[in-house]
């Protein structure tokens, strides 16, 4: 079985949900990333005085792993993903980033009645805009991690983007869920998230950095509901298993967390 191996792991909304997790599991792994940056983001200032549970649970964990960082990233503002990009540069030095997760993103359960200009754009900023831009940013140290590793094959243990999308997403199958979720902001950004995914793994193919859109299952998350079937620790566990497996055959794809390609 393939083994996830990447020097260095950044991951976007790592203080709850399946970022939080992705960092346990990544400490826990046989062969951890020698540098693990976990992003945050606390919205009010009273967050950010005062840290809630997660990041205070983040905070733990860096403070009793000394290669885990937490960064403070709000991927909707490009002053502080400079800031970030700047931190990120004085950690990694020449060495590069290899795997870029853009995990952080919002939710919207507005219909078609309900639904308002400020709902779309406030969702789209966060969940296509943001991941775009921060990949954008981070892109020449993506760039010096793939031409350091003397590896011919793409994968996540060389230079990849992971961008964690949903099956509401996929407009194939919007037919057969639409009833149970309209969420037309949401849908439509994860619509336009997977895009972006697409166009990625064909910019850079020359680069050879991975691109993929990875739907991680309806998890038990603050966004998934307590009623969703998969618990986050299941999630991530086939999360880890499917980015040690990827190559240069799924660059460009929309995946599930077994790795079969989902229908856009």
């Amino acid at each position: 079985m393939a083994m996830l191996k990447t020097p260095s792991v950044l991951i976007s909304g790592a203080n709850k949900g399946i970022g939080l997790e992705l960092v346990k599991q990544l400490i826990n792994s046989p062969v951890p990333p020698a540098q693990i940056l976990a992003t945050f983001w606390q919205s009010s200032p009273t967050q950010v005085k005062a840290k809630d549970n997660f990041c205070q649970e983040l905070e733990a964990l860096a403070n009793e792993h000394s290669f885990v960082w937490m960064i403070e990233l709000d991927v909707t503002d490009s002053a502080s993903i400079r800031r970030a990009v700047e931190r990120v540069e004085a950690i990694l030095g020449s060495s590069g980033l290899n795997l870029l997760i853009n995990n952080a993103g919002i939710n919207s359960y507005a219909t078609l009645k309900t639904v308002t200009a400020e709902d779309m754009m406030v969702v789209y900023q966060t969940n296509v805009v943001g991941p775009l831009l921060v990949t954008q940013a981070f892109l020449p140290l993506l760039k010096k991690a793939a031409q350091t590793l003397d590896m011919e094959k793409m994968s996540c243990n060389k230079a990849a983007i992971v961008n964690i999308t949903s099956l509401l997403g996929s407009i194939t199958l919007s037919q057969k869920n639409f009833r149970s979720a309209p969420m037309y902001p949401y849908r439509l950004s994860k619509v336009a998230l997977n895009m972006a995914s697409m166009c990625l793994s064909e910019d850079l193919k020359e680069h050879q950095i991975l691109s993929v859109a990875v739907h991680p299952g309806w998890v038990q998350t603050d966004m998934g509901g307590e009623e969703a079937p998969m618990s986050v620790t299941d999630s991530v566990s086939n999360l880890m298993k499917l980015f040690a497996s990827l190559s240069e055959c799924d660059t460009g794809k929309f995946l599930d967390l077994e790795g079969r390609e989902l229908p856009w």
